[in-house]
């Protein structure tokens, strides 16, 4: 196929996959508004904003065996049409059971868009531009995700319009990517992992998998609800997660170079450290936008890079050719805490207002301090694989490493 092809292409798939990620944006800090004026209780509250980690999750770990029965242009348009359906039945009920379902079948077409995305620009991206790709196509859907929060204050949170622009926003993609030109890429069967070998092999690396999740999910979940409560303006709202997300842009590339010289646990440790300190610290300042917008932006340019140094580190550890399967189980653990996250923050809000969300968050990072740090004590550094740190986005993360994994077992083959 020539170039010329190949570049509209993946441009195509770029551009389609960022509308996502910008109605992705969008709609997880409204839903969370949302959500705060529903006046569900706690427990419910938690529920309904970590179902759409669940789903994410599960779409993320069965993304590909989808691809693989179905091709990967049917098995987008059917999940952009999942996601489609479901955020239109939302408007019909405010349930909370419901609102759970539909949130979690939101959750699982999104991670199969971004599986069947990054999986199809592996097969398309030439070896030697795979690493110039994914760093436009991971520096788009940061763009997109920023953007999305500057939208929070331009509509009503109350009505149908915000449900009917993510709606808009997906169709479009839908029809972007229906309309390329495509030869099915070639799927690669993945190496099994043994149950067990990775958390005794990279203990640090499922805790940053973990723990990261966990408090990623909290933060972006609970945190835009709690402002809604306090009667913060939407626009302010959607510039706190906006300098949110622009700082876990920025944090990405020095990060990555300072993990690519030392010690990955290293850096894990002293990012966990960092986020104890900015945590506490953003209760303690003045409440004022001077003050509070550095320390958001320093907050997500930590809780968006300790998700990635834990991968490069477990493929520090683990052989070359288990790479998809790490990312795998990677994708579980970080899962798994964004679920949790949400659902015990909720309940720390109704005793403690938002200080208990991020004394939780907290708490999290003095955990993963201590398993890293007791880890670098007793066992060595491992040598260093070839593979280094990538520029991963908030909740997509799990899904690039995943993608580079198998283009590097398809270059193998």
């Amino acid at each position: 196929m020539p170039a010329q092809s190949i570049r509209a292409q993946i441009g195509t798939l770029i551009i389609a996959t960022s509308l996502v990620q910008l109605a992705i944006g969008f709609f997880g800090t409204f839903f969370a508004l949302r959500v705060a004026l529903a006046d569900f209780s706690a427990f419910r509250s938690g529920l309904v904003l970590s179902s759409y980690f669940a789903g994410f999750t599960v779409g993320a770990y069965f993304g590909n065996r989808i691809i693989e029965r179905f091709g990967h242009i049917r098995v987008y348009a059917a999940f952009a049409g999942i996601v489609v359906a479901a955020t239109s039945a939302m408007t019909l009920t405010m349930e909370p059971p419901w609102w759970v379902i539909l949130r979690a079948i939101i959750g699982f077409g999104c991670a199969g868009l971004f599986v069947t995305t990054e999986s199809w620009l592996n097969a398309k991206a030439a070896a030697e531009d795979r690493g110039r790709v994914f760093s436009i196509y991971m520096v788009g859907c940061f763009a997109a995700l920023a953007l999305g929060q500057l939208l929070i204050g331009q509509v009503s949170i109350e009505g149908a319009a915000p449900f009917n622009l993510v709606i808009v926003l997906f169709a479009v993609a839908l029809v972007l990517v229906s309309m390329t030109r495509a030869e099915a890429p070639q799927i690669v069967a993945a190496k099994s992992l043994p149950f067990g070998l990775l958390s005794r092999e990279a203990p640090v690396a499922v805790a940053g998998a973990l723990l990261s999740g966990f408090i990623t999910g909290a933060f972006y979940a609970l945190v835009p609800a709690w402002m809604q409560d306090a009667e913060i303006d939407p626009q302010t709202i959607g510039l706190f997660m906006l300098t949110a997300v622009l700082g876990g842009l920025a944090f990405q590339v020095p990060v990555g170079r300072l993990s690519d010289r030392f010690d990955r646990r290293l850096v894990i440790a002293v990012l966990a450290g960092c986020l104890i300190v900015t945590a506490i610290g953003i209760l303690q300042l003045p409440q004022t936008l001077a003050a509070i917008l550095p320390a958001a932006a320093v907050f997500g340019g930590l809780i968006s890079t300790i998700y990635p140094v834990s991968v490069a580190h477990a493929h520090d550890r683990m052989p070359a050719d288990s790479v998809v399967a790490v990312s795998g189980r990677l994708i579980l653990a970080s899962g798994f805490g964004s679920v949790l996250g949400p659902l015990i923050g909720a309940n720390l809000i109704a005793w403690y207002s938002i200080d208990g969300v991020f004394y939780m968050m907290a708490a999290a990072a003095v955990l993963l301090v201590a398993i890293t740090v007791g880890r670098i004590v007793i066992v060595a550094p491992p040598e260093r694989q070839e593979r280094t740190f990538d520029i991963l986005a908030p909740q997509a993360a799990p899904l690039a490493h995943e993608a580079a994994g198998s283009a590097e077992q398809a270059a193998q083959t």
